[in-house]
């Protein structure tokens, strides 16, 4: 009787003990995974953050390594459909880029239902939603507002200056300074014939598109439109200048109002101090009147290879960089405008002035929605005309040109 007594004992005691051992290893139970991600330069080390701060919060589950480098949301589409096997497990992307990402079977569908995950982001209905759904599935999950907006320097401008871009042009002439913008770019390109009420848009093939940049029978005609773009860059007060050239002008002094997006935020508040500013586009003169300049709007959004090994984990990365403590963290690391609409609510993000900016521009800004050919055919003619159209081409023949490359 003492034995069996005894054999029971160990038994149990034997029991006790491996459950105890299975609760502290987890029975070899954690997850051991590697994840790729893509980030933009700028966002490098706050991936790194996240990545260690969601390790934190799942390190009972899981041990994740990760891989992190660089591929800018502008270029992310070129680089996957170039090579999809070596995509990343999880990238960051304009949101106009999702349909063709998505029509190439790159993109996972976020196991989630549409109408929850996009509360926070304004819900059904919204830019976002709409920026993101299709066909009732989530395909990305919204990062930031992607838009553009004029940034400024209070110490030459007065906030009824800052109402025209020929005065803008004006007051930077006179003070050996310049007003700047990316006219190589047809992203900033649109806001001069969508301002004067000329439209581009995807066909219903999604790989063409309708335009009528060129157009002579409406109330502001393409060449007028040129003729204005034409007149802004033979002003002393003006100069084409993307990304780098811009910083760099604003960090040299030579800059002191340029066309650019959120982006940039923290080195020109850095640069300029108390005198940093920011408000919606000006008006520009074409035809002798005043037409304000449009824009393009839209998100930087968090996608996920759909081939990943690792879709659940994933999908918790991308909703933990989307949550509201991180969209305030992005915002105060990057001063990015947050997506999440509570968030961008709140007192310490409201009364930014990009924010401000961006939202006083959303009344004149379009969702960004082209098929690829816009891109070549606006750069080919925004450089001859940013370059003071050097080879003094006919500018309608130069527009009808630009029309048939966007076109296709």
């Amino acid at each position: 009787m003492i034995g069996r007594v005894e054999k029971v004992k160990r038994l149990i005691t034997g029991a006790l003990l491996l459950f105890l051992c299975c609760s502290l290893s987890g029975c070899g139970s954690k997850e051991k995974i590697s994840i790729s991600l893509w980030a933009a330069e700028g966002k490098m080390d706050l991936m790194k953050d996240y990545m260690k701060d969601f390790q934190k919060v799942h390190e009972d589950d899981v041990e994740i390594e990760y891989h992190i480098s660089r591929e800018e949301e502008d270029t992310c589409r070129e680089t996957i459909l170039a090579n999809p096997e070596g995509a990343a497990d999880i990238f960051c992307f304009a949101d106009d880029q999702l349909d063709e990402l998505k029509d190439a079977g790159v993109l996972m569908e976020f196991q989630t239902d549409p109408k929850m995950a996009l509360t926070r982001f304004g819900g059904e209905g919204s830019v976002a939603y709409q920026s993101v759904v299709r066909d009732g599935k989530v395909y990305a999950l919204p990062e930031t507002v992607n838009g553009y907006f004029m940034y400024y320097n209070k110490k030459y401008f007065r906030e009824k200056d800052v109402k025209t871009l020929d005065r803008m042009v004006e007051i930077a002439g006179n003070t050996q300074k310049k007003v700047t913008m990316d006219l190589s770019s047809g992203w900033y390109l649109y806001s001069f014939f969508k301002g004067a009420g000329l439209d581009v848009f995807p066909d219903e093939s999604g790989e063409k598109n309708t335009c009528n940049w060129n157009a002579k029978d409406t109330p502001h005609t393409g060449l007028s439109v040129a003729e204005a773009i034409s007149s802004v860059i033979g002003k002393r007060g003006f100069e084409s200048r993307g990304d780098e050239g811009f910083i760099e002008g604003v960090q040299d002094g030579t800059v002191i109002a340029g066309i650019n997006g959120a982006w940039n935020a923290e080195k020109v508040k850095e640069a300029w101090g108390d005198n940093y500013a920011a408000v919606k586009l000006p008006t520009f003169t074409v035809d002798g009147k005043q037409e304000q300049m449009a824009s393009f709007t839209g998100y930087k959004v968090i996608g996920i290879n759909a081939k990943t090994k690792h879709q659940k984990w994933c999908q918790l990365f991308a909703e933990f960089i989307t949550s509201d403590d991180n969209q305030i963290v992005e915002y105060e690391k990057t001063g990015e405008v947050p997506a999440n609409h509570e968030v961008a609510g709140k007192e310490q993000v409201k009364d930014d002035p990009v924010v401000k900016a961006l939202g006083d521009q959303s009344e004149f800004a379009m969702l960004q929605r082209v098929a690829a050919p816009f891109w070549d055919a606006t750069t080919k003619f925004g450089v001859a005309i940013a370059s003071g159209n050097p080879d003094k081409r006919d500018l309608q023949q130069l527009l009808d040109e630009m029309v048939k490359g966007i076109t296709g």
